[in-house]
């Protein structure tokens, strides 16, 4: 009884109540203001041609029920006749090898830079660092010159190597942040039983990890669907191979006048994105904030 006498919630000052409205009224500002465009793309999908080019999207949300106003030939036309359910295929095909050579290869160097002694280690971990400034772009043109003298322009093994020598340096760098972190009395514990490096990788390391590899996962598979740049360096824009951002830019040149097709094909390439983020979201936080601070 006299412990929750002692333990009492304090109570706000005015001031304090005050800043901390005003600053959940622009935390809901700040949301709404993000949301309205998504929302407006979504109404304009389901929207006839006609519908759009007399009224606006919110007229829709005020006379849901109206006749005329809603279709799904927007999605049928961009699926079938603009190949955009081929190109949505194609961009699994790139983005999850693409996500998880990287994570793979990543943990192994992560957990070899924090807890294996060898040779030249420091030197390793500074030359993974100095990689992550070095912008993309400048390896562009080597990389498009070596593929196409090795046959692997075009081709899905190609993007896959090119993203996961791009995502390798970041991935190396914020496992290792977490994996170093991981209590010394586990690993020597695990050592006292008489644990190879493998067995001591898979059983114990991996499952730790688990919050810091999702959270790249979130990375490097936004990065991968969202890429237009090395998809249509390494892969072109055959519609065979061509992936949901490369089919999206011929869409706006082919498709500049019909944008009512245009919102359909941009809302099913978000679909993915959000699927995995809100999947794995829970994650997030813990992996990014995780080995940032010591002690």
């Amino acid at each position: 009884m006299a412990d929750s006498l002692v333990i009492q919630k304090r109570k706000l000052r005015p001031e304090e109540i005050t800043s901390k409205v005003l600053l959940n009224l622009s935390v809901v500002a700040i949301v709404v203001i993000w949301t309205i465009p998504t929302f407006g793309l979504l109404i304009s999908s389901f929207r006839t041609p006609e519908a759009i080019n007399s009224t606006g999207w919110w007229t829709a949300v005020f006379h849901p029920f109206s006749q005329g106003f809603w279709t799904l030939g927007n999605y049928l036309r961009v699926l079938t006749e603009d190949q955009m359910g081929t190109a949505f295929a194609n961009s699994l095909l790139v983005t999850i090898p693409a996500t998880v050579i990287p994570i793979t290869i990543a943990a192994f160097a992560a957990y070899g830079l924090a807890w294996m002694n060898f040779l030249g280690r420091r030197l390793l971990f500074i030359l993974v660092v100095g990689l992550m400034v070095v912008p993309l772009q400048t390896s562009l043109l080597p990389l498009f010159r070596l593929y196409n003298d090795t046959g692997l322009a075009g081709t899905y093994l190609g993007i896959w190597l090119a993203h996961t020598g791009f995502g390798l340096p970041l991935a190396t760098y914020l496992l290792y942040g977490y994996i170093s972190q991981i209590p010394r009395e586990l690993i020597e514990a695990s050592e006292v039983d008489g644990t190879t490096p493998m067995t001591k990788f898979i059983y114990l390391v991996l499952p730790v990890s688990v919050p810091a590899i999702a959270s790249f996962a979130i990375f490097q598979f936004l990065w991968v669907w969202n890429d237009l740049l090395v998809a249509l360096i390494f892969l072109g824009t055959r519609v065979d191979v061509a992936v949901v951002t490369t089919r999206l830019s011929e869409l706006v040149g082919s498709r500049g006048q019909a944008w009512y097709v245009l919102t359909a094909g941009a809302f099913l390439s978000m679909i993915m994105p959000l699927i995995v983020f809100f999947a794995l979201q829970r994650y997030f936080v813990r992996g990014m904030m995780a080995g940032s601070v010591k002690g």
